[in-house]
């Protein structure tokens, strides 16, 4: 089961100290959250997910698309660091931004939710991506086969659970994804 980790104020010192164990660790205002390895489904959704966004993105100038194991940071960078499943960094003048990214420097974070611990998708990394300026979050949920989304604090979201549609500045089309075909062959 993910949960936070009981010491007060973590720092990515500590962090990376922690032996490779297959759990992922993630750094959020200075409390650690572990959550399992990610499981085959979750990744086959990620993957796929990936490979749609990438397809959309291609050669242009706009965004990258990136998949995680890959850490992204805030302010407050020794207390903070994160790894969203999929994301899309800006680029700017046909270059991304040095690696590791800041969260400002992303146009989409993805979360496949984690089984284990949903709030840390639902909740917790939806309040600190939309906080820091992240353009659109999702929680793409395979079991149920929609996803959530939000594009900004004062958004509500909204659960989509046939087609997905997105035009971040810059493209020419809007990224349309019909999901219950995605689901299909992301689970093949």
């Amino acid at each position: 089961m993910a949960m936070p980790a009981l010491v007060a104020d973590w720092t990515i010192d500590m962090l990376d100290a922690l032996p490779d164990d297959g759990q992922r660790y993630e750094l959020i205002d200075g409390v650690l959250h572990v959550t399992p390895s990610p499981n085959e489904g979750h990744q086959d959704v990620a993957r796929a997910l990936c490979v749609c966004l990438s397809a959309y993105f291609g050669a242009g100038d706009v965004g990258t698309v990136m998949i995680s194991p890959s850490d992204v940071w805030r302010d407050e960078r020794r207390r903070n660091r994160v790894q969203p499943d999929v994301y899309v960094v800006t680029r700017v003048d046909g270059k991304r931004a040095p690696y590791p990214y800041h969260l400002r420097d992303l146009l989409l974070a993805v979360e496949v939710v984690s089984p284990s611990n949903p709030l840390l998708d639902y909740q917790i990394k939806r309040d600190l991506y939309l906080r820091e300026g992240v353009g659109e979050y999702w929680v793409v949920h395979p079991e149920a086969r929609n996803v959530s989304r939000w594009s900004g604090t004062a958004d509500p979201g909204e659960v989509l659970s046939t087609t997905l549609r997105w035009h971040p500045q810059g493209m020419a089309e809007s990224f349309v994804l019909d999901l219950p075909s995605f689901f299909e062959h992301a689970f093949r």
